[in-house]
């Protein structure tokens, strides 16, 4: 998608500082953190919601990703949050599925 940011990003059109990548997604920092750490993972391909992934091929290598920057964050220790938001009413902000990877504190629930 030509307007999309992540999509820009995955492309290199805009820097991001990545702190890990597999064959199919990629993972940089939050530019506006909700918690100590809070990573984005997103897939290579556009899809544009939760509602939009067809048989989960595009988001193995996502959830595989966020295990593994969580790992290598040392969120494995305390425990780590990860949150995909869905739709205007949830808080999706940027309309390309990502995954939140959040951790470095004590989360409540339910989370607002």
């Amino acid at each position: 998608m030509e307007d999309c940011i992540f999509c820009k990003i995955v492309a290199g059109q805009i820097p991001a500082k990545k702190v890990g990548e597999n064959e199919g997604a990629i993972a940089f920092p939050d530019i506006n953190p909700a918690a100590p750490t809070h990573i984005l993972v997103i897939p290579r391909q556009h899809v544009r919601s939760l509602d939009e992934v067809g048989d989960g091929k595009v988001m193995a290598p996502v959830f595989a990703l966020a295990r593994q920057v969580a790992k290598e964050q040392g969120l494995d220790k305390s425990g780590w949050r990860a949150v995909v938001n869905t739709g205007a009413d949830a808080n999706q902000l940027v309309f390309h599925i990502h995954v939140h990877v959040m951790g470095g504190r004590r989360m409540s629930w339910p989370p607002g």
